[in-house]
């Protein structure tokens, strides 16, 4: 009788990998893309979010790298 062994490693071992330059990129155009449409609401929808317009501004006027820990993970 054969026996087969499995030399495959298991993934939910290994530590999770870096987002890469293209991914990080993708992601800081996105940033950008909400911010515009931030800056662009209505006082009615800014008050639906619970913002004032001032808020949206000062966020949408962020730097595109500027933008929490746990969005770069």
């Amino acid at each position: 009788m054969t026996t087969l062994t499995s030399t495959r490693r298991d993934t939910a071992c290994t530590a999770p990998r870096r987002p890469g330059v293209l991914s990080r990129l993708r992601g800081m155009l996105a940033v950008r893309v909400q911010r515009r449409a931030l800056a662009r609401l209505d006082e009615h929808a800014l008050r639906d979010i619970g913002l004032t317009r001032d808020t949206a501004l000062s966020e949408a006027n962020r730097p595109i790298w500027d933008v929490p820990q746990h969005w770069l993970r």
